[in-house]
């Protein structure tokens, strides 16, 4: 018995050992974590009016670090899964689609939908059906509005508009890292 528990024990610490091996050097550097994040607003934090339906409306800045090797582009999806009402949710609203952003783009600034986009970036359909930035504009309540970037491994070439849906269906195979930025917004009524 307390032999095999010490050939268990080796084992595992050979185990151990392994990975740290293949985890040194830069190997280690390699395996980055793709974050997101806003200069307007933290993690799980109010999202400023002017970046609403209540104020101009602007799409907000957004940078990330961390895209992985082997990035061939970038996707964006912003949407909010309270609609219409947070203690009653029925759909999730989508506010913002883009795609085909360049893995050497590293930030999008703020209102980048209206004067205009990184190089080589579409953007696809929101839920009023047009291209573009819709804000946050909560018929009522606290709503939560997720900002998901996506690290592909293709570009999307053969999309035109697509809706939330369609992109990701096009890049269900493709997704070498997701990163996640959640803010929040309740109008002032």
């Amino acid at each position: 018995m307390i032999i095999r528990r010490i050939t268990a024990g080796c084992l595992l610490l050979g185990l151990f050992f392994t990975v740290g091996i293949l985890l040194s050097g830069s190997q280690a550097e390699e395996i980055m974590t793709l974050t997101l994040h806003s200069t307007a607003f933290d993690q799980n934090g109010a999202i400023p009016r002017k970046y609403t339906c209540e104020g101009a409306d602007l799409s907000p800045p957004l940078a990330w670090k961390g895209v992985p090797q082997g990035t061939r582009s970038l996707a964006l999806i912003v949407d909010d899964p309270d609609a219409p009402d947070p203690t009653n949710p029925r759909m999730t609203w989508v506010h913002w689609v883009l795609f085909n952003i360049s893995p050497e783009t590293a930030a999008i600034s703020e209102g980048a939908a209206a004067k205009g986009l990184p190089p080589g970036c579409r953007q696809g359909l929101n839920d009023w059906k047009h291209t573009g930035y819709g804000g946050p504009c909560p018929p009522i309540g606290r709503h939560r509005y997720f900002h998901k970037l996506y690290a592909l491994d293709i570009k999307l070439d053969n999309l035109h508009a697509p809706t939330k849906a369609d992109l990701e269906r096009a890049m269900k195979e493709h997704i070498l890292a997701r990163a996640e930025l959640v803010g929040t917004y309740k109008k002032e009524q």
